[in-house]
């Protein structure tokens, strides 16, 4: 039996990846053979291309260049870990998928998204989630919880261009993610961040115990 793929979308410091965490932790604790991957990245070489498009340092980096470079790495993923997972009856959980291209380079570098869903298909080979939990917050709130893990990510040699964009840029990838939600409601849940970190896992078990159980 295929496994099921979840994956977790939001705009910059919504806590997608905590939660996503959690969730893989949950669903091991009820005996569900889980992986927890991530885009850009997920591979060897999607992680050489995720170091590229984050590093600040190549700020000349055009949209066509950003959005080919991430098709890249989604194509790998897909074809060498995701798939592969899925077909052995899996559960994947992964941190960023499609919806962050259009969101990220449609909405917010403006770019075509008819150019947008033909790459994402031929990365993909069609393949999509069975639903997505898109962690909402404002771009304001979100910006200043990411700059607070601005040390350690630096610490680890992640620096994220993406982050520097600034303001306008955020609330036009926010307003791309809340108009893929109110577009495809069957498959893609809005869960507003919460106080705590457990409020929010709370909400999330609760959707996806729906969905898995």
């Amino acid at each position: 039996m295929r496994g099921k793929f979840i994956t977790f979308e939001g705009p910059e410091g919504c806590g997608k990846t905590t939660q996503s965490k959690l969730v893989m932790e949950w669903l091991k604790s009820k005996g569900q053979d889980v992986i927890w991957t991530r885009e850009p990245g997920g591979t060897r070489i999607g992680d050489a291309i995720r170091a590229l498009v984050l590093d600040p340092e190549y700020g000349e980096m055009v949209d066509l260049t950003e959005i080919l470079l991430l098709s890249a790495s989604r194509a790998q993923h897909v074809k060498e870990k995701i798939v592969p997972a899925l077909e052995a009856g899996k559960t994947v959980l992964c941190d960023r998928f499609v919806d962050a291209t259009l969101a990220y380079q449609g909405r917010g570098r403006g770019m075509d998204w008819q150019l947008l869903g033909t790459l994402n298909e031929i990365a993909t080979e069609g393949l999509m989630p069975d639903i997505t939990m898109l962690i909402d917050i404002s771009p304001e709130i979100g910006l200043k919880r990411a700059m607070e893990v601005d040390k350690a990510e630096a610490a680890a040699g992640e620096a994220d261009r993406f982050e520097a964009a600034g303001g306008d840029f955020h609330r036009s990838v926010r307003d791309g993610y809340l108009y893929l939600a109110e577009h495809f409601p069957e498959r893609i849940k809005v869960v507003k961040s919460r106080a705590t970190v457990d409020e929010t896992q709370e909400e999330i078990r609760r959707i996806l115990s729906d969905v898995l159980f």
